[in-house]
């Protein structure tokens, strides 16, 4: 509803009482927990450097540096020469994963995990401390560093957008509520960056036509809001405010599966087409896995990706004539790979491969993609 006073209504109506739960630098916490001697250094996960490998997580001693995750290995060592650079522990990291969710149980069944270290909890019917989020959202936290050695940060809000954004405010281990009365405070003077679907280029477009924080958006006339942000205009209104009414999913379905694979060297189309083999076999391994779980699961599109030398990412998608409960051939995928390749003819340094997926027994039940998960 494009209308102020009543979305201000919904707003103080909101009554959904949600924990976000983010472990605190989760993959490097776990290193240090490991090996004490890296607790006081400066110290990323992730690939070495000389390559093109990019850190997973870093500890907060490297981000004093201007270290983050994403970052390349070189870029972060240029940046923090005493950088500690470990390989990361998958298998240690899903271990304390399933700690981390089995606590989460105790306090509620609806829980939507985002990734191992980070969760939605809907605890509006718990009646544990009477029903108080912030109380119960602080004995999870103490449950997780009892159990793993870890800390968590905590956000409370009444609903998601809020949950996860009051998450960030004090970290590390820390936590922070927002009552529905506090919410219009709260979100007057919130910078739009900080909103979901606003990144930092689209902030700095935003900042230079005279729209920086939540109010610019509350008071601009609906016409011209319409006129500028298209469909993600009514979205946009409802955060401006600290409106969201997405629910916590605890069932929900893949909507896509999918491998990819990043070279050392960049390569030319022949050398490309080579690899999609090995891309293939791995992508068969998933599906199959996967089908284990979902017999019902189909295979409905098809999907190649490039990513060129200079970051530039490609991707072309195919719809089968017939949803196919077996993966398709890799000949379908050698020759959309071939005239994608063809058609932006430059040297590549990642290819991807994967399928879109229906159900028979039902609907897609949730618009979550998981491109190139494991």
């Amino acid at each position: 509803m494009f209308d102020a006073e009543s979305l201000k209504l919904k707003v103080l109506s909101q009554h959904r009482k949600i924990i976000h739960i983010d472990m605190d630098s989760f993959y490097a916490s776990v290193e240090m927990r490991d090996h004490p001697e890296w607790r006081n250094v400066p110290l990323a996960v992730g690939g070495p450097p000389g390559t093109r490998a990019v850190l997973s997580t870093c500890n907060y001693q490297a981000r004093k540096f201007g270290v983050k995750s994403a970052m390349p290995s070189s870029l972060a060592l240029r940046l923090c020469p005493e950088l500690l650079i470990v390989p990361g522990r998958m298998s240690v990291y899903k271990e304390v994963s399933n700690q981390i969710h089995e606590i989460f149980k105790k306090y509620t069944d609806s829980v939507e995990p985002l990734s191992l270290d980070e969760a939605y909890l809907d605890v509006t019917d718990s009646e544990f401390f009477n029903g108080s989020a912030t109380l119960i959202a602080k004995q999870i936290r103490n449950e997780i560093f009892e159990v793993t050695g870890l800390t968590a940060s905590a956000g409370i809000a009444p609903n998601k957008f809020l949950a996860k954004l009051s998450s960030d405010w004090n970290k590390p281990n820390g936590q922070f509520t927002i009552s529905p009365q506090d919410i219009s405070t709260f979100i007057i003077n919130l910078p739009l960056a900080k909103l979901p679907g606003i990144g930092a280029k689209t902030a700095q477009s935003l900042e230079r036509r005279g729209f920086k924080t939540c109010q610019d958006i509350q008071i601009i006339d609906l016409f011209t809001l319409r006129k500028k942000f298209g469909n993600y205009a009514h979205r946009l209104f409802e955060l401006s405010f600290g409106y969201d009414d997405n629910e916590v999913i605890t069932d929900w379905l893949r909507k896509s599966l999918g491998v990819e694979e990043t070279f050392q060297d960049d390569l030319e189309i022949e050398d490309s087409l080579s690899q999609l083999s090995d891309i293939y076999l791995e992508l068969e391994r998933r599906f199959d896995k996967f089908k284990l779980k979902h017999l019902d699961a189909c295979a409905h599109k098809l999907f190649v990706k490039i990513k060129t030398h200079d970051f530039k990412q490609h991707s072309f998608e195919r719809v089968l004539d017939k949803d196919q409960k077996d993966l398709p051939h890799a000949d379908d995928f050698y020759i959309m790979l071939k005239d994608l390749l063809l058609k932006y003819n430059t040297p590549v340094r990642l290819i991807g491969a994967g399928i879109r997926l229906s159900y028979e027994n039902g609907p897609e039940q949730l618009n979550l993609e998981y491109d190139m998960a494991n």
